[in-house]
């Protein structure tokens, strides 16, 4: 993994995209030579998760020519700044924000691996991603396969989830349709991207809820959203850091209702997923679930839908609700979003 010292710390200043091949000539690439690849992790508040994940990740075997970190201020990456085999980028605090930057700092490369900043891939995560993206040119966006997620029982530590990986070996690779990608591993073709000029929707802030089905299906326009079984991970679900359950359970309900404005969500689906956060956070509630604040939740679906009722529902409206902790994470984990 190579990285140009002199440009490891960017501030938040545009960058433009450097050219790209497009259309036929893009999926002509992979033919003559081998994909470039990326790998781009938008983190904020936890330093010593962020650290360990980028240890993890440099020490691979296999590794992708570039790992670009985006921070919303320069002590998030803290252990970071000065390394040669790490781009650290300071951006603007959110999700998507972060993402998007990510895209700009890696427009040079073919495949860019969006990987949650507590996820860890097994060590043959990024060949198995290459081989399906290069066999399969019509491949816009592949998501991996999760094997555990500490989120449903208060996280887990860096050496369990090395013996869930050991345990569970190498999979066989099956490539299957999926409706969106996870953005906790979420690999993306980046041809269509800067053909199309697509970003990830930075009016749903923060921990941008359901940006990756947004962006899932805004880029399956142009190529298949694929899911990739032997592609394998582990998600922490480290709390530290998490957001309000006021803040979430809002966007659990008004992130949908958006995305079904805005054509990128059916309708049965957006009802489907408000139906099920709702009954999740009634039922936890109910159960005393403590590993996750139910109560502040179910008080933000409930706002949410009040506000839907009265026309002025809107993904931004979780500004509203105090300034975020300067420790706030701003991506749920995968499995919170089944729930």
């Amino acid at each position: 993994m190579t990285s140009p010292s002199a440009e490891a710390t960017r501030q938040d200043s545009p960058i433009g995209p450097a050219p790209v091949p497009c259309g036929a000539e893009a999926m002509a690439g992979p033919a003559r030579r081998p994909l470039r690849m990326a790998v781009g992790i938008a983190s904020a508040g936890r330093p010593s998760i962020l650290k360990e994940t980028v240890d993890y990740l440099t020490a691979l075997p296999d590794q992708a020519e570039r790992l670009i970190v985006c921070v919303p201020v320069i002590d998030d990456a803290a252990g970071l700044a000065d390394r040669l085999d790490v781009e650290v980028i300071v951006g603007s605090r959110g999700l998507t924000s972060q993402r998007n930057r990510i895209i700009h700092a890696a427009a040079d490369t073919d495949i860019l691996i969006f990987l949650d900043d507590d996820f860890i891939p097994a060590a043959t995560f990024l060949p198995r991603m290459a081989a399906v993206f290069a066999a399969n040119p019509d491949v816009a966006i592949a998501t991996g396969e999760v094997l555990a997620d500490g989120i449903l029982d208060g996280g887990l530590s860096m050496s369990k989830a090395l013996k869930v990986l050991e345990t569970a070996g190498e999979g066989a690779e099956q490539v299957t349709e999926v409706y969106n990608a996870y953005g906790c591993n979420m690999a993306v073709r980046l041809s269509p991207v800067v053909e199309h000029a697509l970003t990830f929707d930075e009016k749903l802030p923060l921990y941008g809820w359901l940006e990756d089905v947004d962006f899932s299906r805004s880029i399956a326009r142009y190529g298949r959203s694929v899911r990739v079984e032997g592609a394998r991970g582990v998600h922490l679900g480290v709390r530290s850091g998490r957001q309000p359950g006021r803040r979430l359970g809002y966007s659990q309900v008004a992130n949908p209702v958006y995305l079904l404005r805005k054509g990128t969500m059916s309708k049965g689906r957006a009802v489907a997923q408000i139906g099920r956060n709702i009954l999740a956070n009634t039922r936890g509630l109910l159960f005393n679930d403590r590993l996750i604040d139910r109560w502040g939740r179910l008080n933000g679906n409930l706002l949410a839908l009040s506000d839907l009722l009265v026309g002025r529902v809107s993904p931004s409206r979780i500004l509203e609700f105090g300034n975020p902790a300067p420790r706030e994470m701003p991506s749920p984990s995968i499995a919170t979003k089944r729930r």
